[in-house]
């Protein structure tokens, strides 16, 4: 069995991306990676046949290329799927991997070869739609807002005319998810108007024919608190690790 680990152009390896995404069929945090130009791209081939492809980025800069965010086999040729990524580490030279926890090929690779991994985010996905309401606060959003860019911003909670809560939603995950920020001033936490913000984000949302969607620290509770009463579970992590390979896929690579 031949290998071959080629780097390419992101319009060689478009139409597994769509295989990639629908196989999945979750919110994919790390798209706008080929958006903005930030990743290089790899083919994969078994015996001249191509059997998928794979994605590097940089993890603490955007301009290195040292961690793995995107692994893909076609099914047929997924038994040789840790062969394909022991060649696919040595070749980009990459030494990390970041995935969501819902990815679950690379997430295998994640668990089978970083001895170190660390959860960074919780991702959530829309689970209901609450009923909430405070007296005297109005939703609206700024008519000055762009409506044309990736931020869907401008958008706002007011008590008795004054702005107290302010957020949004980025355009640039994967079709058709949309994923929602907001933030409330100090003075006003803790009353219930972050997780109202969020419910009537998530209208705007529908309202454009997108999915919502959201993420926060692992370590802030109060955020992840806020997205599960406005409607939201969880549905994966994004995770990290450094790569160890196995004894002799290092001889192979000296």
């Amino acid at each position: 069995m031949e290998i071959k680990v080629t780097k390419t152009g992101l319009e060689a390896i478009r139409d597994l991306r769509v295989l990639f995404l629908q196989d999945g069929n979750f919110q994919f945090t790390y798209d706008k990676c080929h958006l903005y130009g930030w990743a290089d791209t790899w083919l994969f081939f078994i015996d001249g046949e191509k059997a998928g492809y794979g994605a590097v980025w940089g993890s603490e800069k955007r301009e290195d290329r040292n961690s793995i965010f995107e692994f893909y086999i076609i099914e047929p040729f997924r038994k040789s799927a840790n062969i394909i990524f022991e060649k696919f580490c040595i070749e980009s030279g990459a030494t990390l991997i970041e995935c969501q926890s819902n990815d679950r090929l690379l997430c295998s690779m994640l668990y089978e070869y970083a001895p170190n991994i660390n959860a960074e985010a919780v991702l959530f996905e829309d689970d209901f739609q609450p009923n909430l309401s405070i007296l005297d606060v109005t939703f609206g959003r700024e008519t000055s807002a762009d409506i044309t860019g990736p931020d869907a911003g401008g958008y706002y909670l007011k008590i008795h005319g004054k702005i107290v809560a302010t957020g949004g939603f980025m355009l640039n995950y994967n079709w058709p998810y949309a994923d929602i920020y907001m933030e409330v001033k100090e003075p006003f936490r803790r009353k219930g108007l972050g997780s109202l913000l969020i419910q009537e984000l998530k209208k705007e949302i529908y309202r454009m024919d997108r999915v919502p969607a959201a993420r926060c620290n692992v370590d802030n509770k109060a955020s992840k608190a806020t997205l599960l009463k406005a409607g939201f579970k969880v549905c994966g992590a994004r995770l990290k690790g450094g790569i160890k390979l196995p004894l002799q896929a290092s001889a192979i690579e000296g």
